[in-house]
């Protein structure tokens, strides 16, 4: 007799059947909620563009109203599916109306077309997203490895830290870590982070569109680890109050100006528009970012523009090895761990490329 794992774990490569199970996953109506559902295929696919477009209810996640509540889901990026293997997918996908107009929550539309551009597609901007995030306790929504009702030690021993009581939730981590791996995510690196419970995964560098969608996709693989670990996963940018470090997705940027030489330069410039639309920008970069943006733990006054090299206090980061080489990327540390990858990247593109003063 099978075991309820061993028919989770059925290898459909080894059957005779050709078909496959793409798992369609989109963004529901709060800009956070990540909705899938799957379905079978005949056969592999591994160009989205070859994928049949599919709806949904779209009054079950706020993005339609019931007397007309079809949405359409348009494929645009698969990833090798981790948890099925064999030659299922994961399918990033945006959402239209059936007369093939955007839904307003759909953000990727917009970025791709910023994207799009001649002048931007040029530049190949690059990205590289510092993706923090906060394990929780299932019935309690306290951080895991906290005492119920209580706290941990003073920040200090925690981050980068090993030890059972330094370190909470590794195994979700690792799993995520190769998981994103297998899938096809270009992540770069992971973390334990400053508050205890917190950490951090880094994607890229990834090039213009993609790296949304890898956001999103390594997003989603942490979502269903942690529904199967049974534990929370929050995006929330200061989920302790009082003297914690919030969480945030610092966005590390570079052109093919930046990267050449006389790169500083451009850089500088770059630096200076966005301090220019500072307000435009924040209003953009997560909800919640003035809980976490108070010039503490590491971040600067949501109300002020500042950079600096090797400076975390700032809004924006130069390293010291792009000052020195005279070329390279910056970070933006502005955005919120809730930021729309879609939007701060193409945003940031749009401003350091596209915006004249």
């Amino acid at each position: 007799m099978s075991s309820l794992s061993d028919l989770i774990n059925l290898d459909l490569s080894e059957t005779t059947t050709e078909k496959i199970i793409a798992e369609y996953i989109w963004i529901g109506g709060s800009g956070m909620d990540i909705r899938s559902k799957a379905r079978t295929l005949s056969g592999p696919v591994s160009d989205p563009s070859k994928l049949p477009k599919w709806n949904y209810d779209g009054s079950s996640t706020n993005q339609a109203p019931g007397e007309d509540s079809e949405v359409i889901l348009y494929p645009q990026a698969i990833f090798r599916d981790p948890f099925r293997r064999g030659n299922n997918i994961l399918v990033i996908c945006d959402a239209y109306t059936p007369a093939g107009e955007p839904i307003p929550s759909n953000k990727r539309h917009n970025a791709a077309k910023i994207f799009s551009q001649s002048e931007v597609a040029a530049e190949e901007p690059w990205f590289g997203i510092e993706q923090e995030y906060t394990l929780l306790q299932k019935d309690t929504n306290w951080p895991l490895g906290w005492p119920i009702g209580g706290y941990p030690g003073p920040q200090g021993p925690y981050y980068c830290g090993i030890g059972a009581d330094k370190a909470y939730g590794r195994d979700i981590v690792d799993a995520h870590y190769k998981a994103c791996i297998f899938a096809g995510i270009n992540i770069s690196g992971i973390n334990a982070e400053v508050m205890p419970g917190q950490w951090e995964f880094q994607v890229g560098p990834a090039v213009g569109i993609s790296a949304g969608d890898e956001v999103w996709a390594a997003r989603f693989i942490l979502e269903r680890i942690t529904e199967i670990a049974g534990v929370i996963v929050s995006f929330d940018p200061k989920p302790i109050p009082g003297d914690w470090n919030g969480a945030g997705a610092h966005t590390n940027y570079s052109t093919k100006s930046m990267r050449s030489n006389g790169g500083y330069e451009i850089i500088k410039k770059a630096i200076q528009k966005l301090g220019l639309r500072h307000k435009e920008h924040i209003a953009a970069y997560g909800e919640g970012n003035e809980r976490r943006l108070t010039g503490k733990h590491e971040t600067a006054d949501i109300n002020n523009f500042a950079w600096g090299v090797a400076n975390r206090g700032a809004s924006v980061r130069v390293g010291r090895d792009t000052e020195k080489e005279g070329k390279g990327y910056f970070e933006d540390r502005r955005p919120a761990s809730n930021m729309d990858p879609y939007v701060v990247t193409s945003m940031i593109a749009e401003t350091t490329i596209l915006w004249k003063p």
